[in-house]
């Protein structure tokens, strides 16, 4: 359905339009103003930086089986057949892979980059970014440091492997030499690229999860968090603050704090190194699958404040992975819909932008559940109201006003520019907002400006048209909330008379 348009013209000028009835000489009334009010779209939209991720796998392979899944091993390729869809899971724009460091450092300052450069172009190739980590180690043997780093510390003592989930003693120099190197190299290659969606940062501990981070020392907890930050100025960092034992929640705070992780004691967003981390959480939706605790009501709301992280959402991504799978829920008799219902609420309380359902079935009957859930996850722009003059001259101002909603817990994290776009059959011009739609947060946005129409732009009527856009293609990037659209992936409002 096209959007409703006000325009206080003559009968004859709707006829014929302003342009025709120019060159027949028919004067043209004095300039009056275009209102626009879209309808608001209820479609499902799939848009970049936020929805479902894939988990070890890109869109269009097949999900795992049963409740396990995959991570931290060298990334695989299915045999792909062209369709994009994913069975019994969302489409995605996020293709999210951990690995583990053995698998990326092969020798001593030697880096597999082929695997994550194919990576990122098949990750292209199917709609999606990448977000990435880099693991130190696992649980298993096979997924251990790197060989060549277990022969050069060999078997270190107990007394030095404080944690349950500590492969290797964080403390020796040589892991935040190499460890940290890699970190750094990563950085230098692959800042700012704009096929990577977020780097997922990782210290210690199993899975690279920080279990113990509160008993690093300053040095190498502060060394290590510097090598992402000085080497990841541009993409998107997010870490996981909440960690620890869960039965001393003293540890959930001592250590995880934001303020221990910044030189200097500076908080999030402030001080000499100012930066915005985004953070994640591991197990949403543990409503008491080990029984003792639940992350769901005796970890997570506490410690999002705790944490001084509270309100990082507004400038960095929030990331959240299931607790299991959807099927690890279903086996749960206690996972009914309305719990289902309640584990999405706190996601969105939360600001979440993008799950990581580790490419696992969505059951049937909590599709309607995800679908909605997906409506409100990270952004959602609806344009209520647009207006702009019925004519305007060559080298002269179009003064033009937009009201927006932002109906999404979350705003957009990428500098993608809000566009108008003049066109017709001889003619295109665009025009680049000075809007930055990275501060759209929730609620209502009102944005003014005044284009200006180059001298040589040809005379005549051109339609009117909107865009979120990729700055640098130049293409439609984002779907807004509303009908309308058109094969090219822009907005009409209306038409403009173009004169001398």
């Amino acid at each position: 359905m096209k959007p409703k348009t006000i325009l206080n013209l003559s009968l004859a000028i709707l006829m014929l339009g302003a342009a025709q009835i120019a060159a027949q000489g028919i004067p043209l009334p004095p300039n009056t103003l275009v209102k626009v009010y879209p309808e608001e779209s209820d479609e499902l939209l799939l848009n970049p930086g936020i929805g479902f991720t894939t988990f070890q796998r890109f869109n269009g392979d097949d999900l795992n089986s049963g409740m396990l899944w995959t991570e931290g091993l060298p990334i695989e390729y299915q045999d792909f057949d062209g369709d994009l869809t994913n069975k019994d899971y969302p489409q995605t724009t996020i293709a999210y892979f951990r690995v583990n460091w053995r698998f990326l450092e092969v020798e001593p300052g030697v880096y597999n980059w082929e695997m994550i450069d194919k990576a990122l172009k098949t990750a292209a190739e199917r709609g999606q970014t990448l977000m990435l980590r880099i693991s130190p180690y696992e649980r298993d043997e096979e997924k251990d440091v790197p060989v060549w780093y277990r022969k050069m510390v060999g078997k270190e003592s107990k007394d030095k492997i404080l944690r349950g989930k500590w492969r290797i003693d964080p403390e020796n120099p040589a892991y935040l030499h190499y460890f940290g190197g890699m970190i750094a190299a990563m950085g230098q290659r692959y800042d700012g690229h704009p096929d990577v969606e977020a780097v997922d940062v990782s210290f210690i501990g199993y899975w690279g999860e920080g279990d113990g981070m509160e008993l690093l020392s300053d040095k190498t907890r502060v060394g290590l968090i510097n090598k992402y930050l000085d080497n990841f100025k541009k993409t998107h960092l997010i870490f996981q603050p909440l960690n620890g034992d869960a039965t001393q929640p003293e540890l959930l705070v001592r250590g995880t704090n934001i303020a221990a992780y910044w030189p200097n004691g500076t908080h999030n967003g402030e001080g000499p190194n100012m930066r915005h981390l985004g953070w994640r959480i591991d197990c949403l939706g543990d409503m008491g699958i080990w029984d003792d605790f639940t992350h769901m009501l005796d970890v997570y709301p506490q410690d999002i404040v705790r944490s001084g992280m509270k309100d990082a959402w507004k400038k960095a991504p929030i990331a959240m992975e299931i607790c299991g799978t959807f099927l690890t829920w279903l086996e749960r008799q206690k996972y009914n819909e309305e719990i289902v219902d309640y584990i999405f609420e706190q996601a969105l309380k939360w600001h979440v932008s993008s799950f990581n359902a580790k490419s696992s079935p969505v059951p049937e009957q909590w599709s309607p559940l995800v679908d909605e859930w997906l409506k409100k996850m990270g952004y959602r722009f609806v344009l209520r109201r647009f207006t702009y003059p019925s004519r305007v001259k060559r080298h002269g101002q179009i003064p033009m006003t937009s009201w927006w909603e932002n109906k999404g817990v979350a705003p957009i994290y990428k500098d993608y520019k809000f566009a108008v776009r003049l066109k017709n059959s001889k003619h295109t011009e665009v025009f680049f907002t000075s809007a930055d739609i990275r501060n759209w947060l929730p609620g209502d946005i009102v944005f003014d400006e005044k284009l200006y129409v180059p001298l040589d732009t040809p005379t005549g009527e051109y339609q009117v048209e909107i865009a979120i856009v990729d700055p640098v293609a130049q293409n439609p990037r984002v779907k807004l909330a509303i009908e309308g659209v058109n094969s090219e992936g822009w907005y009409p409002m209306g038409k403009i008379l173009v004169t001398d």
